[in-house]
């Protein structure tokens, strides 16, 4: 059993179905209707829900930043890498590759931008790569629970396959021949992004079957890899809309409030 914490990632995890709940502790001292709402979204589902105090919270989610929520689920399902490319045959694939992005914070604020963006897939590898933790979850502010995600040993060749389905492997670099916003995102292709400080590995780099860049006008030569990522994804998202490709992440959803930037 894993352990989800905080209303986004709780709320959001009901909402995809894609979990299996054991029960949620609610804190007692917490009465607002937020936390009545998600209340009566466990009992539509049929989850069962347990009020306990603040501190109990606090130790099942190893942190007191739990929202006054925490859900003890069995873990998710990782998608294969198939998955990704022929799930919809009428949509170009859009795919995120991560080359060892380590900062559950930034893993999390990329699944984000991905769900925004209408990312088809997520690629992460085994090893040496942040772990989909309740700290990445939440910093996803529960769109890890939407995005299709799909576990790889060995990225090179990972992305070799994807070249043999006629998708074409991005990277980004600061060694980058093209701008980002100069090349054309409206086929099938894969974004793929390094480690924090270090970029991609070497191999990694040179499977790719283009390097971009974003230019800097400061003194800073890079941006962190989510700010990154979540300027090449929206420009990806903006081509496409304009030419009017449906996207995999568009889909008949009930009228939600809007919310403001960072919330």
């Amino acid at each position: 059993m894993e352990v989800l914490y905080g209303l986004h990632p709780v709320t959001e995890a009901i909402r995809s179905g894609g979990r299996e709940f054991d029960h949620i502790c609610v804190a007692r001292e917490r009465q607002d209707a937020r936390l009545q709402q998600l209340v009566e979204a466990c009992r539509q589902a049929g989850i069962p829900v347990r009020l306990e105090p603040k501190e109990y919270l606090a130790k099942l989610a190893k942190t007191p930043s739990h929202q006054g929520v925490v859900a003890i689920v069995r873990g998710r399902a990782f998608n294969d890498l198939e998955d990704l490319v022929t799930d919809d045959a009428s949509t170009p694939p859009l795919l995120l590759a991560l080359d060892g992005v380590e900062d559950p914070q930034n893993l999390g604020a990329l699944l984000r931008v991905a769900d925004g963006a209408g990312v088809n897939g997520v690629i992460l590898t085994e090893r040496r790569s942040a772990p989909l933790s309740p700290v990445a979850i939440k910093a996803s502010a529960g769109a890890a629970e939407h995005v299709r995600i799909a576990k790889v040993v060995n990225l090179v060749r990972s992305l070799e396959w994807l070249k043999e389905q006629n998708v074409w492997c991005i990277g980004l670099d600061e060694r980058g021949s093209i701008d980002y916003d100069e090349y054309s995102y409206t086929g099938p292709c894969c974004l793929v992004l390094g480690r924090e400080g270090d970029g991609l590995h070497e191999l990694v780099r040179k499977t790719c079957d283009q390097l971009l860049r974003i230019p800097m006008a400061g003194k800073v030569s890079s941006l962190n890899v989510s700010a990154a990522g979540a300027v090449v994804l929206y420009e990806a998202y903006r081509q496409r809309r304009r030419q009017g490709q449906p996207l995999a992440a568009e889909a008949p959803q009930k009228p939600r409030k809007l919310k403001g930037l960072g919330s």
